[in-house]
């Protein structure tokens, strides 16, 4: 079993700006990246929303920037995934197949992930008109027409928000009430630009390069019909990455890690020494800019948890 001071699980901008931290505090982090490293950037193409980056970059070039920087200042990556976990208060041991790690401090940032349709064409077209993330995707919609799919809160105000650049957004859902508060769905209904399309999944996306429509099916009648979009945004939630840890560190109803205490503030979970950053403990901002900002705060947090220890052995900080 190999030990070491600190772990990071997961190679998203949560995990790759904790690493960029730790390793220049000289806590020479070791990163389970992962077999499909760089979380959800990896299936976006452009963003146009972090800052220093005044014309924009592609999704997998930041990742790529992000894990540059921190194996620059001494980050080892591992490039598979962490398959099983042992967490206590006293005792960390992370495995990776038949290799085991045993860790002081572990930083869990593993995200979470886009709930799909589960159509063909879904994955083939991310990026390319088919988007999870009206806030990052909807400046590349001016003048168009688009559909939100959901029934939710999300799903209402990603619609809103998308009225700001599209020309025609509809919300398909697939009853006739919603799950969404009935002041949202109110907004919704008020909103010009917005037309409902209810009863209705969608069957098919259509196009080859990019979308130029959908096939929705009545839910009723079975029947079919298309409509002509220029893009599509699914709403339908997000799935926090969180299996791995089930039934060792505190999570709330839909698998989110809960991470805050008075100490360690926004960072830490319920056992000592586990913190978590990004989008596995966030279902609220889910964007790369807050994650990264919160792999910050977690690699500060470790960095004083691995201190306190040492204080306590010793009498004296390192």
């Amino acid at each position: 079993m190999k030990k070491k001071s600190l772990i990071i699980i997961g190679s998203g901008p949560a995990g790759l700006s904790a690493a960029i931290y730790a390793a220049r505090a000289n806590l020479k982090p070791l990163v389970f990246e992962g077999y499909q490293s760089g979380g959800q950037l990896m299936i976006t193409t452009e963003v146009e929303n972090f800052p220093g980056f005044k014309d924009g970059i592609l999704g997998p070039d930041l990742i790529a920037a992000f894990r540059a920087q921190a194996e620059r200042f001494g980050t080892e990556f591992i490039t598979s995934d962490v398959t099983k976990v042992q967490l206590s208060k006293d005792k960390k041991i992370i495995w990776e197949g038949e290799n085991s790690y045993q860790t002081m401090a572990l930083i869990i940032a593993t995200g979470a992930t886009a709930n799909l349709l589960g159509l063909k064409q879904e994955k083939e077209l991310m990026g390319r008109g088919v988007s999870v993330c009206a806030t990052c995707d909807g400046f590349f919609f001016k003048d168009k027409t688009i559909c939100v799919v959901g029934g939710g809160d999300s799903a209402m105000e990603e619609a809103i928000f998308l009225t700001r650049f599209a020309s025609k957004v509809y919300i398909i859902h697939r009853r006739d009430a919603f799950r969404a508060s009935k002041i949202m769905v109110s907004r919704a209904e008020k909103n010009p630009k917005i037309e409902f399309v209810l009863d209705s999944v969608v069957d098919d996306i259509l196009g080859e390069n990019s979308i130029t429509g959908i096939r929705l099916k009545n839910t009723k009648t079975n029947s079919l019909h298309e409509l002509k979009v220029d893009g599509i945004f699914i709403a339908i939630g997000h799935t926090p990455n969180t299996d791995l840890f089930k039934g060792q560190i505190n999570m709330d109803k839909k698998g989110y890690i809960i991470s805050s205490n008075e100490k360690y503030r926004l960072t830490a979970t319920n056992l000592s020494g586990v913190f978590a950053c990004g989008d596995v403990q966030d279902s609220h901002y889910r964007q790369a800019i807050t994650a990264a900002g919160s792999g910050c705060m977690a690699a500060m947090d470790a960095e004083h948890y691995l201190e306190s220890i040492l204080l306590d052995q010793t009498g004296l900080y390192k």
